[in-house]
């Protein structure tokens, strides 16, 4: 009699009936009918009007002082700022090969090719400069008069200087190299939400935009003086060496007054939820035990 050999059994694991929803049949799904169809309006939804900006509707104007045209004004502000202080950069880089030819033609005749096109590099990078120069304050001027009116508002109290008294100051020869500074960190002081008493104190940024105002403002007068009076060649020579150190510095003062701007203009602003850090819970203590379910229920997940 031979052994009796194991059976193989294959083990299939279902789920009991009810687990899961049974799906229909094709036959018992519906057609689609089309949208629903509403007896008369809904009253939930938008209104039947198309969209429009507020300063379409008659009886909404937004104020030239604004908080949103002060934005606004100080981003083309800052686009104009970097936009000069990338010609300048040029206008340096120009003055740079000039001095370089100057220094080459003491060992010979140079091509005029050459010196034309270094001389239309100068000239044409000074006009583009002053030209945007030109623009760049004119923004600036309009940013700080409103953002000097919003601060005013947000703080109640206003500056200690007039807007045309401070225009007046500016245009005085050296007095606008200690006005513009003072209006600056008063308008600072101001955004910053700090009390009327207290002294205002520039920040970090706000005095090296100081110094590079007062540097440009003496090279200005240094590089003058030094036309009219260079005679020789030598001194010639280094007043292209002294329009390349002013150059930069009108680098210096475009970046960091675009930087100013755009600390002011968001210290102004309100608070950007997207800006804020989100915060997530690590830990509660001394919390009650969360109540547990008894009985799950079938095809919820674990």
């Amino acid at each position: 009699m031979q052994p009796l050999q194991p059976m193989r059994v294959d083990w299939v694991a279902t789920p009991p009936p009810g687990a899961y929803p049974q799906p229909q049949n094709r036959s018992q799904r519906l057609s689609y009918g089309g949208p629903p169809n509403y007896p008369v309006p809904p009253r939930w939804g938008f209104p039947l009007l198309a969209w429009r900006w507020p300063t379409a509707v008659a009886s909404t104007v937004e104020q030239a002082d604004s908080v949103d045209n002060v934005r606004r004004l100080g981003k083309t502000a800052q686009n104009s700022l970097w936009v000069v202080a990338f010609v300048a950069l040029w206008a340096a880089g120009s003055e740079i090969w000039r001095y370089v030819l100057l220094v080459m033609s003491r060992f010979g005749a140079l091509d005029a090719n050459v010196v034309l096109t270094s001389d239309a590099m100068v000239v044409s990078s000074w006009t583009v400069m002053f030209v945007g120069w030109a623009l760049s304050l004119v923004l600036v001027l309009v940013w700080i008069r409103r953002a000097r009116n919003v601060a005013a508002d947000l703080v109640s109290y206003g500056p200690s200087r007039s807007g045309v008294n401070a225009l007046l100051l500016l245009l005085a020869p050296f007095v606008n190299l200690v006005v513009p500074g003072s209006v600056l960190a008063e308008l600072e002081h101001a955004v910053a939400r700090r009390p009327v008493g207290e002294r205002p104190r520039p920040s970090k940024l706000l005095l090296w935009w100081w110094g590079f105002w007062v540097a440009a403002g003496l090279m200005f007068w240094i590089t003058l003086l030094w036309r009219n009076l260079a005679d020789s060649t030598q001194a010639l020579a280094n007043g292209v060496l002294l329009h390349v150190f002013q150059d930069l510095v009108l680098v210096g003062v475009a970046v960091t007054t675009a930087l100013v701007v755009r600390r002011i203009t968001t210290l102004l602003l309100p608070v950007d939820a997207a800006s804020v850090r989100l915060m997530r819970v690590v830990e509660v203590k001394d919390a009650p035990e969360p109540p547990l379910r008894s009985v799950r229920a079938s095809g919820s997940p674990r």
